[in-house]
């Protein structure tokens, strides 16, 4: 019986009772068996390798008797099933845990070790929970405020710099070109840009666009948006109509001649007092229309 039809089948599963007794007189056909065998008995884990398929392969090139090309077909197939269950082992042990806030809203996320985030609007949190215990990372994209339980090393990493710490109250903001770290309690750790700085209770780090770097002292306890409030230092008033179009997701039209700034802060469940709060110090009227817009005039 033709040797190559009998692997086809033998591959597929396919064999009658007479075909398996051919492929089983086959000189090679225990070879194959073990090359299945190695690939059934695989079981997965978080340091997974494929060398028991290696080791396999010395052994059918020091034992194969036919030049087959079926051979190598039977070969590959269980190193790709191998390296197959070796990859889907490797993420199925990763359990990434992600968390997203739209725009206007926060979440509270309370991490394995019984540390707390604050996750504020617009924000992406991610963490593998399988080795928490002794790798805590988390990836962030936006705001959050974390109160980390005191253990092994606790890292907030973001695309522009990154935050160590072993326990402690902080704030972390990677918006667009704007990295922002503030420090309530403890000490913190930031490497950004090829260097590391050390940032103590009561300070705040400002990095923008990757290049000027400032310090300046905090006295308050966290930040105002935990406190449901925006709050700005004599900030353009287009980059307060901004985050106020974010809080509250309207559309903001305003004079393009309005070429203010603005020293307050409007509050973010009340959108009446929040456009009063931006427009009368500034000597400034608002009209709504309908419930997604705003027209912001002069007096």
């Amino acid at each position: 019986m033709d040797k190559e039809y009998l692997i086809k089948k033998w591959l597929n599963n396919s064999l009658s009772e007479s075909e398996t007794e051919a492929f089983n007189a086959l000189d090679d056909s225990g070879i194959y068996k073990e090359i299945v065998n190695e690939a059934q008995r695989f079981h997965g884990n978080a340091n997974a390798t494929v060398h028991s398929f290696e080791a396999l392969d010395k052994k059918l090139n020091a034992n194969k008797k036919s030049t087959t090309p079926w051979m190598k077909i039977a070969a590959g197939i269980a190193a790709a099933l191998v390296i197959g269950l070796a990859m889907f082992s490797l993420l199925k042990n990763d359990a990434i845990n992600t968390y997203t806030t739209d725009l206007a809203q926060n979440e509270i996320i309370n991490l394995p070790d019984d540390s707390v985030v604050t996750l504020n609007q617009s924000s992406t949190l991610a963490y593998n929970t399988t080795d928490w215990d002794k790798n805590r990372m988390i990836d962030l994209k936006g705001e959050a405020y974390f109160d980390v339980k005191k253990g092994k090393r606790f890292e907030v990493i973001t695309n522009q710099g990154s935050v160590r710490v072993l326990g402690t109250e902080f704030n972390v903001q990677s918006r667009d070109s704007l990295f922002k770290v503030s420090c309530y309690e403890g000490l913190v750790e930031i490497d950004f840009n090829g260097k590391q700085l050390q940032l103590p209770a009561g300070n705040e780090f400002v990095l923008k666009s990757g290049e000027a770097e400032t310090m300046a002292s905090i006295a308050i306890a966290e930040p105002y948006w935990l406190k449901n409030m925006s709050v700005f230092d004599n900030a353009p008033f287009k980059a307060v109509i901004i985050e106020l179009e974010k809080h509250y997701n309207i559309k903001i039209k305003s004079p393009e001649n309005i070429n203010l700034n603005f020293t307050g802060a409007f509050e973010h469940n009340h959108l009446d007092n929040a456009l009063k709060s931006i427009t009368k110090p500034l000597n400034l009227t608002y009209t709504k229309q309908g419930s997604n817009e705003v027209i912001i005039r002069h007096k």
